[in-house]
């Protein structure tokens, strides 16, 4: 692992969207949990759709890892499929948030 002074330059952005049983079994407080283990920033909330949203923000190889940890049997409930995208970290969030 290299280090850098430009840790912003290398921090990313992933807006996940959750599916499967994800809802009423602990995911979104579950998921607060791993973000604050890995030092992560953003956002976790429950959509009237049944899914899950999640954004979160980061040094790439930690999103890559809580994405991983989305998608696995150590996530609460069953996921079916998670929808992603990664693009720059904006910068917008100062803690990991449980929202709604």
């Amino acid at each position: 692992m290299t280090h850098s002074n430009a840790s912003d330059a290398d921090s990313v952005r992933l807006t996940a969207r959750v599916t499967g049983a994800v809802q009423g079994v602990g995911f979104r407080y579950w998921t607060a949990r791993k973000a604050d283990e890995l030092g992560i920033t953003g956002s976790v909330r429950n959509d009237d759709d049944g899914s899950v949203a999640v954004v979160a923000e980061g040094p790439q190889p930690v999103i890559i890892e809580f994405r991983r940890w989305l998608g696995s049997s150590q996530a609460p409930g069953r996921v079916a499929h998670v929808d992603e995208k990664m693009t720059p970290a904006e910068g917008k969030f100062n803690t990991f948030n449980v929202v709604g």
